[in-house]
């Protein structure tokens, strides 16, 4: 029977519609995943990449001898009149510790963490091979956290791990974290980059830290952040966890202050960084809106060294520095990491905001100046800073004992263990103010004061930005 007119265009119509969700449906199975076609393309892993860098990890184990007290009851007085002196002699016992490292050349140098080998009298470094040697320190520099350690290879051949470019990283860069977690043995763990510059930590002197996602455990101090290109992208130091292990947020050192730290081994063993004479506070949000600026990033100059390599540049107070050598600069923690990376004897390029115009000053690198001459002097006089050490402090001590922008007075650079100073709660890093409200000019004076024997002391000290005076009997 011949379909009517309106009953033909239905037809049509819906014979068009089943064309179309025909077509639909085999566009959408063209779009599906397919079957691999090869074992290349399901066997996507990192084994080529541990295979190439593996090797150049090492485990590092140390070994001291430490002195310890029965008790310390038999420090009293009164126990010993009863006990005699013999119990309370200290007595020896061996602390064992491990942790990781990586060998960046051939000659067997191996870096890794400061607190990985601090304190040790033997030091073995184990390949993953099983091969192992004894190793030396070569330099300690403990304001970045960063050890050298020889081994003498013996003429055998031995793995390295290249350094690479770590301001080339970027946030979700994939990375590798190998090392020596609790003791277990060499273990691989991937993740990504999790931030860049993290400068607010409270780890080293130098902080400026990537941030990563991938496991690092205890153990895992000293060993190697890979890149997926095989090189070493920073030295993995420490975690932020509740429960002493990882959480997710491990913290590495870049490799480029890490060849800071070789190159300045290769030129005599201690470390010199470049010094400018100037320290500043973050551009907030707050001061940003009142210089003018679109966002807050920076260090508006506070502190000039008279006479320093800044001043002379042209550098003035109120000036931002937003960049050095066209490295963007966020923070004095980053003003000082990028400083630290440069050779001394080098010049850098400051970009500076001046009134809201932007400059670029030619800095000279030179080292921190050693004048006044630190005149270190332990107190040995029955006053409250007995067993304390004192130095007339000058830019290159403040740079050393972190005390950068203060460049004159009399620090405590190290308190004896159980010395009247310490029991008061002097530490080192306290800056000696006045004794009975003579003001400390220097290590003279100050010794001067504590040799008047008076029976009542008042001593004041900054600690970091407080003030504060003890009033003893």
């Amino acid at each position: 029977m011949p379909l009517s007119r309106p009953a033909r265009r239905l037809t049509i119509l819906w014979l068009i519609a089943f064309a179309c969700f025909g077509i639909g449906i085999v566009g959408a199975r063209a779009e599906e995943p397919a079957v691999p076609a090869s074992r290349a393309q399901i066997t996507l892993s990192f084994a080529p990449l541990v295979k190439q860098v593996e090797p150049a990890v090492v485990n590092i184990y140390t070994r001291a001898v430490v002195q310890q007290r029965v008790s310390p009851l038999f420090a009293d007085p009164f126990f010993r009149q009863f006990f005699g002196d013999a119990l309370g002699e200290p007595s020896q016992r061996v602390q064992n510790s491990l942790g990781s490292g990586v060998i960046v050349r051939p000659d067997g140098l191996v870096v890794t963490n400061v607190h990985v080998v601090e304190g040790a009298q033997e030091i073995k470094v184990v390949l993953s091979d099983g091969r192992e040697f004894a190793a030396t320190p070569v330099t300690t520099d403990e304001q970045s956290d960063i050890a050298l350690l020889k081994v003498d290879p013996e003429g055998a051949q031995l793995p390295t791990l290249e350094l690479g470019d770590s301001d080339a990283l970027q946030v979700g860069d994939l990375v590798l974290a190998i090392g020596n977690p609790f003791g277990v043995g060499q273990t691989v763990t991937s993740g990504i980059v999790s931030a860049l510059a993290r400068t607010r930590v409270g780890i080293t002197d130098y902080g400026f830290f990537i941030q990563t996602d991938a496991a690092i455990n205890p153990g895992n101090s000293g060993g190697a952040l890979v890149t997926m290109d095989g090189k070493l992208a920073g030295i993995n130091t420490a975690i932020v966890s509740r429960t002493g292990g990882s959480v997710g947020i491990g913290f590495a050192i870049p490799a480029n202050m890490v060849r800071s730290v070789i190159d300045a081994a290769g030129n005599g063993g201690r470390v010199l960084r470049p010094w400018i004479g100037a320290t500043g506070q973050p551009v907030t949000a707050e001061l940003a809106q009142g210089f003018g600026l679109d966002k807050p990033g920076g260090v508006v100059i506070n502190n000039l060294y008279d006479g320093g390599p800044a001043q002379k540049a042209g550098l003035m107070i109120g000036d931002i520095v937003t960049a050095i050598n066209d490295r963007a600069v966020e923070d004095p923690g980053a003003l000082r990491f990028r400083l630290a990376t440069l050779p001394v004897g080098s010049t850098a390029t400051l970009t500076v905001m001046r009134k809201g115009q932007t400059l670029d000053l030619s800095v000279p690198l030179l080292p921190a100046p050693e004048t006044p001459p630190r005149d270190e002097t332990l107190v040995e006089d029955r006053t409250p800073l007995m067993g304390a050490h004192l130095a007339n402090l000058s830019p290159a001590l403040a740079e050393e004992v972190g005390l950068s922008g203060t460049w004159s007075g009399v620090v405590l650079t190290k308190v004896e263990h159980g010395s009247p100073a310490a029991q008061v709660g002097f530490r080192p890093g306290d800056i000696l103010l006045k004794i009975n409200d003579v003001p400390c000019q220097d290590v003279r004076t100050a010794m001067d004061q504590l040799a008047q024997r008076a029976a009542h002391w008042k001593i004041t000290v900054k600690r970091g930005d407080r003030v504060q005076t003890l009033d003893l009997g």
